[in-house]
């Protein structure tokens, strides 16, 4: 179990750390994604990387 939180948690806060880059314009790649300077998707990236950041802290206690 703590090994599948810690894989779980590494992706989500991958996968929120790219989305607050393309939210906030930062990572214009790919160049024809919708996500590329909407703040929305910064604050939803905050949201993932924040529970990637508790899955990875729960798998290693």
């Amino acid at each position: 179990m703590r090994r599948v939180l810690l894989i779980g948690g590494l992706l989500l806060l991958a996968i929120g750390l790219f989305w607050i880059g393309q939210g906030t314009g930062v990572v214009a790649w790919p160049r024809t994604s919708f996500m590329i300077n909407q703040l929305q998707w910064a604050g939803y990236g905050v949201g993932m990387g924040a529970l990637g950041l508790v899955m990875i802290w729960q798998g290693t206690c």
